[in-house]
């Protein structure tokens, strides 16, 4: 039976994302601000979840409709086939968000969805009393100019977490946002990369596991998982055939550095973490003194934000000795996430192109500064 499933994207990230998904194999059926909507089998929770980078949770839509009223919200709601999806001993949360709709109180929304499925649930069991004890299935009733999707999240913890970086450095860019970059810059796993403000080397490590292939929720585990709906079989096939996909021959040039040693300690710790400690070479250095480690290649970087970590100032400071490693140097691509609109006046170019996106709640600018391919 065919479901559809949204994919949750960073603001500015659909198109990436709908790359990732239509590689899977997938078929987009609808893009809009945030998600990315796809039609399969359920089949493809288990790898829409293992393996794409840049997506923050895979959702499985359950019905939308109209709603002008709480009536009319309960009595939609309890018409899904709630029963067909969860069982008995399914343990159920609501939670909800309201954009420009008249049912604009978010807890009596949640509490009339959650009401409304006892009841379905009720007449599916033969029973009034559910003890919760099972599987998980969290539920999301968002309401936006009135029209409700009701959504159950099979990733359970934010896909971002990967598993490998229990510890960060500073303010750290999510996974996914990190692996986003790197799909948007373009770059390909036989060209140098080079992070120079590495905190805890989460660019590089993404851009090590792309290189190798290596599945970025591979070691991790997903609500879904308990769902009787997928039997343990295809979960272990799923993991099967991407450890079967891993290259370990891939030798990629990846180089971080930074200037806080407790930083690279960490970086280190989770590229072990990973198993990619032997695909980075990591460099405990100013980036007032840093040289470009080869003749050409590719920058890719999130410099500290001034209301982040340090002063503005201080900030500002890095864009200019960034500006100084990379010159006019036309053999090496630059790209710069920043808040900070005047980031092209002082690196000294106008950037070849610029993309909004959301870090987190922050708005930023990706920089984009194009660099000549070496001619091999």
């Amino acid at each position: 039976m065919e479901h559809t499933f949204i994919a949750t994207a960073a603001f500015g990230l659909e198109a990436t994302v709908k790359r990732e998904v239509m590689r899977l194999g997938y078929k987009v059926t609808a893009s809009s601000d945030g998600r990315i909507e796809f039609a399969s089998g359920f089949d493809a929770i288990p790898s829409a979840n293992i393996w794409l980078r840049s997506a923050d949770r895979i959702l499985l839509i359950v019905g939308e409709f109209e709603a002008y009223s709480f009536d009319e919200l309960f009595e939609k709601t309890k018409a899904l086939p709630w029963g067909e999806l969860i069982p008995r001993d399914g343990k159920f949360t609501v939670v909800g968000k309201s954009v420009k709709s008249k049912l604009f109180s978010v807890p009596d929304c949640q509490r009339i969805v959650k009401k409304a499925i006892v009841e379905k649930m009720k007449l599916k069991y033969k029973q009034d009393y559910f003890d919760e004890s099972g599987a998980e299935y969290k539920i999301q009733v968002a309401l936006l100019r009135d029209k409700v999707t009701l959504t159950v999240d099979t990733s359970g913890v934010g896909l971002h977490r990967r598993g490998y970086r229990p510890s960060t450095a500073g303010a750290p860019i999510k996974e996914t946002m990190a692996a986003a970059l790197i799909e948007l810059s373009y770059w390909k796993k036989d060209r140098v990369l080079f992070d120079p403000l590495c905190g805890s080397g989460t660019i590089a490590i993404e851009a090590a596991l792309m290189a190798r292939n290596i599945a970025p929720g591979l070691t991790r585990r997903f609500a879904s998982e308990r769902w009787p709906q997928i039997s343990t079989s295809v979960w272990k096939a799923a993991r099967e055939d991407a450890i079967a996909k891993i290259d370990r021959n891939i030798q990629p040039e990846i180089h971080a550095a930074d200037i806080n040693p407790e930083a690279i300690r960490l970086a280190r710790q989770n590229a072990a973490n990973a198993r990619v400690e032997d695909c980075i070479i990591f460099n405990v250095s100013d980036i007032k003194t840093q040289t470009l480690p080869s003749t050409h290649g590719i920058i890719i970087t999130n410099p500290p934000y001034g209301e982040r970590v340090g002063e503005l100032n201080d900030a500002r400071d890095v864009f200019t000795s960034l500006s100084k490693i990379t010159g006019n140097n036309k053999n090496w691509s630059v790209y710069v996430i920043t808040p900070d609109d005047s980031f092209e006046e002082i690196f000294g170019r106008r950037a070849d192109a610029k993309r909004k996106l959301f870090n987190g709640p922050i708005k930023t600018d990706y920089y984009q500064f194009y660099g000549e391919k070496p001619k091999n």
